[in-house]
């Protein structure tokens, strides 16, 4: 497994964070998820908390600046950031750390577009994790002691998030199985055993 690359794509409540850093735990490796802000925050410069308020997220500011500016993230990304809003820069300065941190070594990347980012990199196993409704509206009304409309709500606005922010930054389509290798769901086994199944399938690549 040496210098092999995991990411990991997923739908809100369908526990693909824990299945990530169990995969990387298992494994031996690094796991990379809201510890990749505050290193993208240390090498940048800019702040931690403007990172994590921009993490995986189009906020109403960035799609002010993308109407009143839609040809600023047509600048070339070597050229500084210029012409860049605020949103794009914390945007190019996650690529830039994913990608440092994975000619690094090994490790395993949750979200932040990931599988794009390493696209041109091997080898990458790119999974997305999915799981029913119902059983992400359960584990997010544990998780964070919602009622089951609010659980509802949040699971919608957080994948409406995060397809917002992957579509625009690749081109893709967040969640569509042509652009990852393995697709999963998450309700079937459990997160220990899903884990357990990634890494098997890594392994045999």
């Amino acid at each position: 497994m040496e210098k092999f690359l995991i990411t990991i794509g997923r739908q809100f409540g369908s526990n693909g964070r824990i299945i990530g850093e169990t995969v990387a735990e298992k494994l031996g490796i690094s796991c990379y998820d809201k510890q990749l802000i505050k290193q993208v925050a240390k090498e940048t410069g800019l702040w931690e908390n403007l990172l994590d308020e921009m993490d995986e997220k189009h906020s109403n500011s960035f799609l002010y600046s993308v109407v009143m500016d839609p040809y600023a993230f047509a600048y070339s990304f070597d050229n500084q950031g210029y012409g860049m809003s605020l949103n794009q820069k914390a945007f190019m300065a996650t690529y830039n750390t994913i990608e440092k941190i994975a000619k690094e070594g090994p490790g395993v990347f949750i979200g932040r577009c990931s599988n794009y980012v390493l696209r041109n990199m091997g080898p990458v196993l790119n999974v997305f994790i999915y799981a029913p409704l119902e059983e992400r509206i359960q584990t997010v009304m544990q998780r964070f002691s919602l009622s089951e409309k609010q659980a509802k709500d949040q699971i919608q606005k957080e994948d409406k998030a995060r397809a917002s922010y992957y579509n625009y930054y690749t081109s893709g389509k967040w969640g569509r199985m042509d652009g990852y290798d393995l697709c999963i769901n998450s309700a079937l086994l459990g997160p220990e055993k899903t884990a357990d199944r990634i890494i098997e399938f890594a392994k045999s690549m």
